[in-house]
């Protein structure tokens, strides 16, 4: 693709991405918003933190592995020249411009408020009912969480490994269900996990593009 059209494509696919940024957090300040993201929040405990950094070590590690097959390292925003998920920002058209760093950190800033909102709306699509699932719908739910995030532009291959993530928040899920009998708090219990680990790798972000614009 010509590099000044490659340069509209990601200046246009980033635009939309800060739109859809913006509109959850729009919606993260309505009553129901609100009422939800404090839900989640509230709920946060030891229990879903202490398992985020060994899921997120097993994520990248069978990720680089699969990566590392030829065609599952494409996606459509490397293609572009961007980097990872278009959420995050990261591409050749922004390198060594204000907007390396500004845009990552601006959207980013503009995610955390709104990431139980979009975990929640995971978590209903691909968790509520699970209940009721036989096994192998639960597995092909958990494999079709993973390969939706091709859809955004991740490689394939790193798409295929969010899958661990996806069975990790169906088990929450299910435990909570067996535990309360209550769809919707054990669609806040998976939820909540989710938004922890989303929530970390945004932290870890947010520091490496601060410390890259300062260094």
């Amino acid at each position: 693709m010509d590099h000044q059209l490659t340069n509209v494509v990601t200046f246009l696919v980033l635009a939309f991405v800060g739109l859809r940024l913006v509109g959850g957090l729009r919606i993260s300040r309505t009553g129901r918003g609100r009422t939800l993201v404090s839900r989640v929040v509230h709920n946060i405990g030891w229990r879903h933190i202490w398992p985020v950094p060994f899921l997120l070590a097993i994520v990248v590690g069978v990720a680089t592995a699969l990566i590392a097959i030829p065609g599952l390292l494409w996606g459509w925003w490397s293609a572009l020249g961007g980097e990872g998920n278009p959420v995050f920002a990261s591409s050749d058209s922004t390198v060594g411009t204000v907007w390396e760093w500004l845009i990552p950190l601006l959207f980013m800033g503009l995610l955390f408020p709104a990431l139980p909102l979009f975990a929640f709306a995971e978590e209903r699509a691909f968790r509520a009912g699970a209940e009721h699932w036989s096994t192998g719908r639960r597995v092909f739910k958990t494999v079709q969480f993973g390969l939706v995030h091709a859809l955004i532009g991740i490689p394939i291959g790193a798409a295929l490994a969010l899958s661990i993530g996806g069975a990790y928040f169906m088990s929450v899920y299910l435990r909570r269900f067996k535990a309360t009998g209550v769809q919707d708090e054990a669609l806040i219990e998976s939820a909540t996990a989710h938004s922890v680990y989303n929530g970390l790798i945004v932290i870890m972000l947010v520091v490496a593009f601060a410390l890259d614009a300062i260094l």
